[in-house]
């Protein structure tokens, strides 16, 4: 011990984790590291891809009179963590020179040393071997459809470096799901699963901006952009425009999928009530509230997936 106290302890964990009994405590050491590249440890990201897959699925089905498939609802759990962790690699891997500037991200695996770069792209590459072989499991359509996907999973890490959007990237990434769901289930494209598609792009740029309001002092310095940054007291106004986009677009996938489904209507009317709740509660200043609401964003979606899996289930009766 020295004359002014006990050595600080070094935590691994980023600023945004939660501790995970798995992460931090089950597996061995050298596996933990692997796991937060996954970001195991902080599940809303899965969490965030997987919805739009229940809603675009259970929508399909109800449209059809089915119940909802379980089978592909487990399939799509698994394939979100993957692609998630291998998505969250890649990002690692393009900006662990930008990672270690950055007060939340310095103690992620890659700049902290615990990993490097050839290892993560090592293990990104099984990663998106195993989420393969789960997407061999689909129809031909939803194949291809998921493979074009990587496009913007690819290039989002550069867009952040030249834009102050690149939460549209993001948003084409992680609406994705919002075509697979409907396309595993009736093996084609049609104008609903577009429709939803684009309401969770919107759905993504606006709680992505929340997201964002807590590197917005640690963004300028290294050169990344941000919808946080762009419209900066604004934040809630453009919140508030990009979630009524949101909602509004659902509205119009319901009409013609589900007309009349009020079990599906009453699930995006409880959607529409928790964003409204988000934007009354932005604070611009706050990194640990802009998490909060972030990780919200969980119940406004599992809200929205109750109605319509409700919605399929008395269709299929």
């Amino acid at each position: 011990m020295s004359a002014t106290g006990p050595a600080p302890t070094f935590d691994p964990r980023p600023a945004d984790a939660i501790r995970s009994l798995l992460v931090d405590r089950l597996l061995p050491p050298g596996a933990r590291p692997y796991a937060r590249l996954m970001r195991l440890d902080r599940p809303i990201g899965w969490w965030l891809l997987l919805l739009p897959c229940l809603w675009s699925s259970a929508l399909a089905s109800a449209s059809l009179g089915q119940p909802p498939n379980l089978l592909h609802f487990l399939l799509f759990f698994a394939g979100s963590v993957l692609m998630r962790g291998a998505g969250s690699t890649w990002n690692d891997i393009v900006d662990r020179n930008l990672d270690g500037a950055v007060e939340r991200t310095r103690n992620r695996p890659i700049p902290s040393g615990a990993v490097s770069a050839r290892q993560a792209a090592l293990f990104m590459a099984g990663l998106l071997a195993v989420s393969l072989l789960i997407l061999l499991t689909f129809n031909r359509v939803a194949i291809v459809l998921a493979l074009t996907s990587l496009v913007p999973v690819s290039i989002y890490p550069f867009v952040k470096r030249v834009s102050n959007h690149p939460q549209i990237v993001l948003g084409l990434a992680f609406a994705w799901g919002g075509l697979m769901g409907w396309t595993a289930i009736t093996g084609a494209l049609a104008l609903p699963a577009l429709l939803v598609y684009a309401a969770v792009i919107a759905w993504t740029v606006g709680y992505d901006t929340i997201y964002a309001l807590q590197d917005v002092d640690d963004d300028p310095g290294v050169g990344i952009g941000s919808t946080a940054l762009a419209y900066g007291d604004k934040v809630p106004q453009f919140v508030a425009a990009m979630y009524a986009l949101a909602v509004l677009l659902l509205l119009a996938a319901w009409g013609l999928a589900v007309p009349r489904g009020w079990l599906a209507l009453a699930g995006i009317g409880a959607f529409a009530g928790h964003l409204a709740m988000q934007v009354r509660q932005i604070r611009l200043k706050d990194p640990g509230h802009s998490l909060m609401q972030f990780k919200s964003n969980r119940d406004a979606g599992l809200l929205l997936s109750a109605g319509l899996v409700a919605e399929a289930l008395v269709r299929s009766l």
